[in-house]
């Protein structure tokens, strides 16, 4: 039942890690060639209307741009809100309901002892929590 768990945290992990690497790489790619689409519109402009025009058409671009990232953003905000519960949640209580794995963390605090688990319980409960708040990566 926890080799199911520990999995799932690895393959997690590494999925959000892939993933996150991939998202660094396209908004530079995507920011660089914003940079050149605005310096060739900002030359074209101001060509043929000049530099006044030339400023108002690169703020309209960035203005644009700026909207469509507030946009995307409240997008994900509200699909993140109506996600169902995750299913960590979920072979976390079904970990929990097993007697084999109570059984095992019964002996394992009766060999430690009391008061050497308590600073383990907090940091065990406090990772519990963190990874409980973070999205699935199946989702």
């Amino acid at each position: 039942m926890l080799d199911k768990f520990v999995d799932d945290l690895k393959e997690s992990a590494g999925t959000a890690m892939r993933l996150t690497s991939l998202a660094a790489a396209v908004a530079v790619c995507l920011f660089i060639t914003t940079g050149f689409l605005c310096g060739a519109a900002f030359i074209a402009v101001l060509n043929k209307y000049g530099p006044v025009y030339a400023c108002l058409a690169g703020a309209a671009v960035f203005f644009v741009c700026a909207a469509m990232a507030a946009i995307c953003y409240a997008l994900r905000k509200r699909a993140i809100r109506q996600r169902p519960v995750e299913a960590a949640k979920s072979t976390l209580q079904t970990a929990l309901g097993d007697p084999i794995v109570m059984a095992t963390a019964l002996q394992a605090v009766r060999i430690i002892g009391v008061k050497r688990m308590i600073p383990l319980l907090a940091v065990g409960g406090l990772a519990l929590g963190l990874m409980s708040k973070r999205p699935s990566a199946k989702d």
